[in-house]
């Protein structure tokens, strides 16, 4: 059963078109990735899911109601974290989780979420003089205080350190085991492909696709990638004839192709043929890193 249901979603600045025709759901329990490169539409699309702004045309439903007009109701579900929040400078960081869980009829308890951020050594500071990293974590704080049945998730890391990174992956894996519905925007391909059941790739304002991390690599040009130093040089023709091949590359004597599983195949074959040997061979996956790369346009 869907909880956030986004349909041909609309939204224009100044005549500048930021989303345009959006269409996606969120299951229940889901962890649900939105992906783009920077403005593509990612945090407008899910501005419009939270009530912070108003679509131009199309629907969206939050648990069935209307962010925008039934606002009141959807907060009490719904638990945001923002790309860009501030809060009154001189704000202790206990003063403001203690305000934000009173906004809530049947809040968490605090303190162990601030212990699980990494937060309790600062419950006395000033928000003024927390670092980038602490602030981000705060916020996260805050968006998990009332209990949410949904949270909304925007750049979750940016800011924080490698450890705390994935310390914050946990808490959030944590948090949908509990029964919370995550949508997560994301620039982070390996935080996506961790977390996400599912990934709209978001581009021109469009869902350019949407799929699982799985799938979308699937999706990829090259979804495997063989690299190798050959013995002696192997001939220009008989290697862009090699089935399934996507891209090849030459530096430093190195051969890179992607392409598929046929590809694999053929090019051992095109070195036994040849009595090539092919040194350091390797063959990896693509990652959801190519896939994106492929799906989404390059700026002008």
């Amino acid at each position: 059963m869907s909880v956030i249901d986004v349909i041909d979603l609309r939204k224009a600045y100044g005549g500048r078109t930021a989303v345009d025709g959006v269409s996606f759901s969120v299951d229940e329990g889901e962890i649900f990735g939105v992906l783009g490169p920077n403005g593509a539409g990612k945090t407008t699309t899910v501005e419009c899911v939270e009530g912070l702004r108003v679509p131009d045309a199309g629907r969206v439903r939050v648990a069935g109601l209307d962010p925008v007009t039934d606002h009141d109701e959807v907060t009490r579900v719904l638990g945001a974290q923002l790309q860009q929040s501030e809060l009154q400078p001189k704000l202790t960081v206990r003063e403001a989780l203690e305000l934000y869980a009173s906004f809530h009829t049947r809040p968490a308890d605090w303190r162990p979420l601030a212990e699980r951020l990494g937060l309790t050594a600062k419950l006395a500071t000033r928000f003024a003089k927390l670092s980038g990293g602490q602030k981000q974590r705060l916020f996260i704080a805050l968006a998990l205080i009332g209990n949410p049945r949904i949270v909304v998730l925007d750049e979750l890391t940016t800011g924080l350190d490698p450890r705390a990174r994935r310390d914050t992956w946990e808490l959030i894996e944590d948090v949908r085991a509990g029964g919370v519905t995550v949508l997560l925007v994301t620039h982070f391909m390996e935080e996506a492909q961790r977390l996400c059941d599912r990934i709209a790739v978001i581009d021109q304002g469009r869902v350019a696709a949407l799929d699982t991390p799985a799938g979308l690599v699937r999706r990829s040009a090259g979804a495997t990638v063989i690299s190798f130093t050959p013995s002696a040089p192997l001939d220009d023709a008989d290697v862009n004839a090699l089935p399934g091949l996507a891209s090849v590359t030459r530096k430093d004597g190195r051969i890179t192709l992607s392409g598929t599983d046929d590809t694999v195949n053929a090019v051992l074959t095109l070195l036994a043929r040849s009595r090539v040997t092919a040194h350091q061979l390797r063959v990896t996956d693509a990652t959801l890193d190519d896939a994106f790369l492929d799906l989404t346009e390059s700026p002008a």
